[in-house]
């Protein structure tokens, strides 16, 4: 029955078939569309990091995509939140150096994307340098932030740990405040230029930034590490504010992702970022970032490309849903299209030789009976002739084949019939003794009649 029903409806089947591909690949595309929203792991409020998440924000709401921002404690904890699949941040920025000596997958870089400077702000009464933070009390920013570490690691290079009087995990606006209100004495910040704390910092009175010494030396020991300039005056020329100019320390801000983040997502990433980082700045010139640095993580080859050769063509023609989507849609139907076609083409044919060849088996066997009736060389079983050509009359009878090969079904009947009659042909002009009873004679025009094709179809 199963049989009987493909063979009479295979066209419907096949189509069916196509169509359940097409649907099953459009479910497909749609499945595989990035998501709406995305989380970035920034840093505290008020510090440089959420200032241009908020930026990020705005971008990314242009093209349909909801940017989530999550506060943190800093660089470190936005390391460990693209460490864990399960804390929901797929985007965050990592000051470089964070991740030295750590072994970290799943995680890549999308590029360099500015200067994260170490600012050593302190009052104006104390000394500008670490041997006058003696018996001080000193914010070094709160736990899982990169600035504690660093400074930290710093203050135990340079042998001053132990001088420090008291050792405060402020956040960068928290220490801002309370180093200006004369709460604590100094404040480690890692942050950038724009930010409100620096701001409020630099514009307030009775508060200094430090220069660091031995600078180069410090580069050498921190390869990630680099000198920026802070040029006399650029607080305030008219009052001559700082009076020289200031070296500070600063390390490449990485923005980072986690490996699995749909590419469209990084692609449109790495446009917000030229939007945001190519400006120019106290300490980068216009155009200088993004760059690909694969400062401590890898880049990730969407990187690579965007870097190389820009955005892909359908995001820089088309919105950015319609471009992913007209994207996605090639991807997958394209090799459904050069895979099916051929196999559409190819159905048919492959039907027909089918049909075909359960009709050849009919002429394959024929043969071995003429054969055998020629065979002078061995007496003719008469009987057992008669039972092959009956045995392959019956089957030929049943046999259903569609209606577009009932010519080449009756033709396979005619030739039985004529093997029939040259059997009877070899038995009453050779030397085989013939018996009415023993072999059957050859049917009478009325039997042939009733068992043709036409009057079975009348039955």
């Amino acid at each position: 029955m199963t049989w009987s029903l493909l063979q009479r409806y295979w066209p419907l089947f096949s189509v069916a078939a196509i169509l359940t591909l097409v649907v099953a690949a459009g479910v497909f595309v749609v499945a595989t569309l990035p998501p709406r929203t995305i989380v970035m792991a920034t840093g505290p409020e008020g510090g440089a990091n959420y200032e241009l998440g908020d930026r990020y924000r705005e971008f990314l709401a242009k093209s349909g995509v909801e940017l989530r921002l999550m506060p943190t404690a800093g660089s470190l904890e936005n390391l460990e939140l693209l460490r864990n699949s399960k804390s929901g941040v797929s985007v965050g920025l990592i000051k470089g150096g964070d991740a030295r000596g750590v072994k970290l997958s799943g995680i890549e870089s999308l590029g360099t994307v500015g200067y994260e400077p170490l600012w050593l702000f302190h009052r104006s009464e104390i000394a500008g340098n670490l041997r006058g933070l003696a018996g001080r009390r000193l914010s070094i920013g709160p736990e899982g932030s990169g600035a504690r570490a660093f400074a930290l690691d710093i203050l135990k290079r340079t042998k001053t740990e132990a001088t420090i009087g008291e050792l405060l995990g402020y956040s960068p606006q928290v220490a801002a405040e309370k180093l200006i209100a004369g709460e604590i004495d100094a404040a480690f910040i890692v942050t950038g230029w724009d930010s409100p704390a620096v701001q409020s910092l630099i514009n307030a009175k009775g508060v200094e930034v430090a220069s660091f010494e031995r600078a180069d030396a410090l580069i050498v020991l921190y390869p990630f590490l680099t000198k920026l300039l802070l040029p006399r005056g650029i607080f305030d020329i008219a009052a001559d504010r700082p009076a020289s100019d200031v070296v500070l320390l600063g390390s490449r801000s990485i923005l980072a992702v986690r490996a699995d983040l749909h590419s469209a997502l990084q692609y449109l990433l790495l446009t917000a970022a030229m939007e945001v980082h190519s400006e120019s700045g106290v300490f980068q010139k216009a155009g200088e970032f993004p760059v690909a640095e694969s400062i401590d993580l890898p880049l990730s080859a969407e990187a690579w490309r965007f870097h190389k050769s820009g955005r892909p063509f359908l995001q820089e023609q088309l919105p950015f849903w319609f471009a992913v989507l007209i994207g996605r849609a090639l991807f997958v139907f394209v090799p459904l299209v050069a895979v099916a076609y051929p196999l559409v083409k190819f159905l048919p044919m492959m039907y027909d030789w089918i049909m075909r060849l359960r009709i050849q088996r009919f002429y394959r066997e024929m043969r071995s009976v003429e054969n055998a009736m020629e065979d002078k060389s061995q007496q003719l079983d008469a009987s057992a002739m008669t039972d092959k050509i009956d045995q392959l009359e019956q089957r030929a009878m049943r046999l259903r084949l569609p209606n577009a090969y009932d010519s080449s079904l009756y033709t396979v009947r005619v030739h039985i019939g004529l093997l029939r009659s040259h059997l009877e042909s070899i038995l009453s002009n050779g030397n085989v003794p013939r018996d009415e009873n023993q072999f059957p004679s050859s049917p009478r025009r009325s039997d042939l009649s009733k068992g043709s094709p036409a009057n079975r179809r009348q039955g």
